[in-house]
């Protein structure tokens, strides 16, 4: 009976369990809809406001039970403090509340968690050490303090995930973002806080591959304090997966071309006001983006120091890190913020080809195949010196760079920097040098120097035109194939380079030197040989040249600037600093004596007997330049503008501009000298006998004047000849050529096509008018007395060949003369013994008062047609010709006589 009643009492209480299981079921599924919580909106705001310590504002609240009592909350805006802004400090979409549990069931509704999901959160920071989250913790501590006196809802546990976290200073919103970023916050204990957040580093106004910009970590805990830099903190950051080009991209708006891998750790402990800092960077793989180097310029370098931020001090600074087979460590201090710092590097045997591929990955351009042996040690330190300290001996280095581009500082100034550092066994090889680069020892120390104002280039030089700067400097010496070594004076800042070379070099060994340090002067020295050139240059520039972002980089859907201040902010500045130069500039001369110079375009070599190549910071000018070409004895100034030593392209030809000056020229020796002839004793009789039918090498874009005090062109020579000329890779374009002849003025343009290969001819094509001709002087040409009061015309002529016979056979075209007041007769001796007697003059031209003639050129001659002989009133035709030759022979037929009908 037991058994049964006890059976029957179980199923009684299983019954009652179910009924109200399925009763609490009804009541989760059914109760919550009918359930207005519309009437609650105005205090679950004021809950939520009371938590985070900031007025709260959104749209809509529905209440759930399910999984767990709360809020969906739709629209939601936290309020920023005015201090730091009008933005919201917060906006989500759709926020989601859960209540506690604990303080319901005592009567209490408290928010114990918040879930935001794709918000927006702000972090602003109005000025040294005040952001807009010090209120939030400073509210929360200030109710964690108040709960022993009366109930106040603590802060909630704050979590959002795939956000956005913008950065602002003021109301100024930087470019920089952390995106698809998860955030927790949330009091561990009472006055106890942890954070914990994951999220990618953006940039909005750059294109950036995300998921190269790597993912950043932060776990970080701290105590309740009145301000938020008191509180005892505890931080943990660590970045990793970051891909140092889109890195510097993120940093800096612009790819320099570093690639590698990077990896960095930030630990902190104690408060801001005594915070010990531990810090670890690593790179694997760190390259330039177009070539790998055999080995990457991989560091894990450490670092310790001591962080007080009221007084913006460092103590204790500590950082050590090998590199290659040699050691780097870095020491020093800054007491306070008004205290200059103090600190020391030391290097223990470095290698130099680590400096190289510092330096080749910095930089692009650097040769990619030479190497470096040696190793660099020794000590620099950095220290103000006190007002008074005695001055320094002087040193025979800084005497050695008080050149003409550097002046002597102030010697009863100690500069900061102190120690050596010191260079051994440097050697180079590779990069096309037929003999490795040697230099067994030099030093490196710091020593004042000023860059003279009349030499620094716009912009400024190491430190800008006129300022002192102390720089670590230095002087080796190179063999370079002269009668004395080549002097480099070496002067390393930090912010850029200088280096100024003066001496003696072969040609050979200057083009090598010239390709290893990727300076245009290579291309200018090509094709030169002869006795070793002088050379007086001086290379300056930053180490990191500045890069400037096109703004047709920026994607327009990533643009967005909230505000004038922000776009100007996020647009990439057009300069640079005034105390760093933008990019390399390379100054200088160089003087060349007795040397040959060759051309595949040119028949010979061209003898520069004297000539100085001015360098302007890309910009190459030969000025002056004396010269022997073949039987050409000249002068000439050419200017290459920047990047003429590069390919060119059809687009963007190279607008190289010369000027030429000749005392006698002949037109056919020019013409042998540029072309060749086909006769013996030319610049090319040699060449002629093996010509083959291969396509001729183009000649360079040229365009400039060539001056002649006389052009011999066969019988006929012109007076202070002054043409300009524009050479294209087939031939040449006279644009203008003006010159005395017969007392009078000639103007020509015209054409000449240069032969396509070796058994092709020149051509040429002329036109042009000549004014006021002395008759008398082309009479004497032609054998005849003439007499004109006023000669002019105008014709054209188109002429193929190398020789005279050629030319004047080919020669096809028109010519219009007139002449006034004139007379024509033979001369008194017109030929000599055996030579034919002339042709009769005909009597219309005894004396006329104006004679115009239409002429054709053809066949070696000039055949008169329509012309007119008028005097007084009649009006006769002549028939004439003149046929080329050395003398020109002039022929008269009959002429027909007309007379002219008498006017009314």
């Amino acid at each position: 009976m037991t058994d049964g009643a006890g059976g029957k009492e179980r199923l009684r209480q299983g019954l009652r369990i179910t009924l109200a299981t399925v009763a609490i079921l009804v009541l989760l599924l059914v109760v919550p809809p009918l359930i207005s919580v519309s009437r609650f909106k105005s205090q679950i705001t004021q809950l939520i406001s009371q938590s985070l310590g900031r007025p709260v504002r959104l749209s809509s609240v529905q209440a759930h039970i399910l999984p767990w009592p709360g809020f969906e909350i739709s629209d939601l805006s936290v309020a920023e403090d005015p201090a730091y802004g009008a933005e919201p400090v917060l906006h989500a979409n759709k926020v989601t509340a859960s209540i506690r549990l604990l303080a319901l069931f005592r009567g209490r509704v408290e928010i114990g968690k918040i879930s935001v999901d794709e918000a927006s959160l702000n972090l602003v920071r109005a000025g040294p050490g005040r952001w807009n989250l010090d209120s939030i913790f400073r509210t929360a501590a200030q109710t964690a303090t108040a709960a022993g006196a009366h109930r106040v809802a603590p802060l909630p546990y704050l979590e959002a995930t795939d956000s956005r976290i913008n950065f602002k200073t003021g109301v100024e919103k930087l470019p920089f973002s952390l995106v698809n970023a998860d955030l927790s916050l949330w009091q561990e204990n009472p006055g106890e806080w942890r954070i914990r957040l994951r999220g990618q580093p953006a940039r909005t106004d750059v294109s950036l591959h995300l998921e190269e910009t790597g993912v950043v970590r932060i776990e970080a805990s701290m105590r309740r304090a009145p301000a938020l830099r008191q509180m005892p903190l505890h931080l943990d950051i660590d970045w990793r997966e970051a891909q140092l080009g889109q890195l510097a991209r993120l940093i800096t708006g612009s790819d320099p071309g570093w690639r590698g891998d990077l990896t960095g750790e930030l630990h902190l402990d104690g408060t801001a006001d005594a915070a010990r800092i531990f810090t670890r960077l690593r790179a694997t793989g760190v390259h330039r983006a177009e070539f790998t180097p055999a080995s990457p310029l991989d560091f894990d370098a450490h670092c310790g120091f001591v962080y007080h931020y009221a007084d913006r001090s460092v103590e204790n600074l500590a950082c050590d890190s090998p590199l290659g087979n040699g050691h780097i460590s870095v020491t020093g201090e800054k007491p306070g913020e008004d205290t200059p710092p103090s600190f020391s590097v030391e290097l223990d045997r470095i290698p130099v080809a680590a400096g190289l591929d510092a330096l080749r990955t910095l930089r692009s351009g650097l040769v990619p195949d030479l190497e470096a042996n040696g190793s660099v040690s020794g000590k620099i330190a950095y220290h103000i010196h006190p007002q008074g300290n005695a001055a320094p001996a002087k040193t025979a280095l800084a005497v050695q760079i008080n050149r003409k581009h550097l002046a002597k500082a102030d010697e009863q100034e100690i500069g900061p920097l102190t120690g050596s550092l010191t260079v051994e066994n440097l050697i180079l090889t590779g990069a096309g040098l037929a003999r490795p680069i040697q230099a067994p020892n030099f030093t490196l120390e710091p020593a004042p120097v000023v860059l003279a104002a009349s030499q620094a280039p716009d912009g400024g030089g190491l430190s800008g035109a006129g300022s002192t700067v102390q720089a670590l400097v230095g002087s080796l010496a190179i063999p370079a194939g002269g009668a004395a070594p080549l002097t480099l004076n070496l002067i390393f800042s930090r912010s850029g380079y200088q280096i100024v070379a003066h001496g003696q070099a072969s040609f050979v060994r200057a083009r090598e030197l010239a390709h290893v340090s990727g300076i245009p002067v290579a291309e200018a020295l090509e094709a030169l040989a002869g006795e070793p050139i002088t050379v007086d240059l001086t290379a300056e520039g930053p180490w990191i040249p500045t890069e400037v972002i096109p703004l047709n980089d920026l994607p327009h859907s990533e643009v967005a600037p909230s505000s004038s201040s922000e776009a100007s902010a996020s647009a990439p500045s057009p300069g640079v600093a005034p105390e760093s130069p933008d990019r390399d500039s390379l100054t200088g001369t160089v003087l060349i004596r007795n040397a040959n110079w060759q051309a595949d375009y040119l028949a010979s070599h061209i003898v520069v007997n004297n000539a100085t190549l001015h360098i302007e910071n890309g910009n190459l000018r030969w000025e002056p330049v004396d010269f022997t070409y073949g039987p050409l004895k000249g002068t000439m100034n050419l200017t290459l503008p920047a990047g003429c030593a590069s390919e060119q392209t059809p687009q963007q030809p190279c607008q190289a501009q010369f000027q030429m000056q000749f005392a006698d020229l002949d037109a056919a020796a020019f013409e042998s000298a540029l072309l060749g002839a086909r006769e013996k004793g030319t610049l090319l009789s040699n060449l002629i006998n093996r010509l083959r039918p291969s396509p001729a090498p183009p000649w360079p874009q040229l365009e400039g004047t060539v001056t002649a005090d006389s052009l011999v062109l066969g019988p006929v020579t012109l007076e202070g000849v002054s043409a300009s000329l524009r050479f294209v890779p087939t031939g040449a374009e006279i644009t203008s050529l003006d010159a005395g002849l017969f007392g009078g003025s000639v103007h020509l343009a015209g054409t000449l096509r240069k032969p396509v290969n070796g058994l092709d001819k020149p051509d040429y094509s002329l036109g042009g008018d000549f004014q006021k001709l002395n008759a008398v002087d082309l009479g004497k040409l032609l054998g005849l007395r003439w007499s004109c009061g006023a000669l002019g015309g105008n014709g054209n002529v188109d002429l193929t060949g190398y020789t005279e016979s050629d030319l004047a056979a080919s020669a096809k075209g028109t010519l219009h003369f007139e002449c006034r007041q004139g007379s024509i007769a033979n001369a008194r001796n017109p030929t000599a013994a055996g030579a034919s007697a002339p042709s009769p003059i005909p009597a219309a031209l005894a004396h006329f008062d104006r004679w115009t003639a239409d002429a054709s050129i053809a066949d070696g001659a000039i055949d008169l047609g329509a012309n007119q002989v008028v005097s007084g009133a009649s009006k006769r035709s002549i028939q004439a010709s003149i046929t080329f030759g050395h003398p020109p022979k002039v022929s008269f037929q009959p002429p027909k006589d007309t007379r002219m009908e008498k006017r009314n």
